[in-house]
Parts: structure tokens; sequence; C-alpha cells
């Protein structure tokens, strides 16, 4: 059973909370789906400052949205399009501090001003990306980064 948890304000520790909660709430569960269900609302409810928070998942050439906490979003994005199309081409992390700026930017939600996105590869494979949007330009930093990509990689070890 999940209990919210009070976070000490110390960013680092909060996140290293967060990761052992990933773990404990994923723990013997096979379902991708309930999996990436209970990771979503989990940063979900861990961050702030967000207004999306979700994944796409690599199908048949595209990426196409699975489970989120937000507003409805855009069900597909192609290859190499925006800033989750950019994360699976490049396999590389996407951290815009300021969408706009963002050459090709989807809009899914016109009060997204900053994302992130973090490719999830499994077994050499591209699986799909974690994508997070918030309201505030620049609201990702370094650190932010560094755990939000633990998170994921706790993800593709649990999914393999």
């Amino acid at each position: 059973m999940f209990q919210a948890t009070s976070y000490s304000g110390n960013k680092a520790k909060d996140y290293e909370l967060l990761l052992k909660q990933l773990t404990a709430l994923s723990e013997g569960e096979q379902d991708d789906i309930a999996i990436l269900s209970n990771a979503s609302s989990l940063l979900n409810q861990f961050l702030v400052e967000v207004n999306w928070v979700g994944f796409y998942l690599w199908k048949e050439d595209e990426l196409v949205l699975g489970p989120f906490q937000g507003l409805p979003a855009c069900i597909r994005i192609a290859f190499g399009k925006g800033v989750c199309g950019t994360a699976i081409k490049e396999r590389k992390t996407q951290r815009v501090a300021d969408v706009m700026t963002f050459p090709g930017h989807i809009a899914c939600d016109s009060a997204s001003k900053s994302e992130i996105v973090v490719p999830l590869i499994v077994n050499n494979e591209v699986y799909g990306v974690l994508d997070i949007d918030s309201p505030i330009k620049n609201r990702f930093d370094e650190t932010d980064q560094i755990y939000i990509e633990k998170f994921a990689e706790i993800l593709e070890d649990i999914i393999r």
C-alpha cells in the first residue's frame, strides 16, 4: 500500500525516497501498463509545478500516448518530431528551459513552458519516453535531470 510522504525539502534526499517508492510500488508486478500508470501517478504526486507527467510508448515507428497524469494529450508523435520525438531520435534526454525556443515543439498543452523528456531503452531497443511538462520556464535543473533519469533507469530494469 502506498502512503503519501512528507518530503524534507532537500531535493536529492527527496528524490532518493521517490526512487525507493517506485521500486516498492513495482515489486513483483509484471504488467507494464500498471507499472507505468503508478509511475506517472507517483511523479505527479512528488513533483511541484508540473502540469503533465506521462509516457509515450514506441509502436510501429511512432510514439503513442501511454499512461499519464494531466490534461488530455497528443495521441501520436512522429519519430524526430517535437521534444519527445527528438529524445527518441537522439536517444538522449531533452531538458528544455523554454519550449517556445525548441524547433518543432508540439504544443499539446498551451500552458506548458518547460519540459524534460527521457528516452526509455529496454534491451537496446526504443521502448518509449517519460515526458514531464511544467507551466514554469526553467522548471527542471540538473538535479531534476539526474534523478528523473535514474527513475527511468529503474523502469527500464523493471520492464525488461
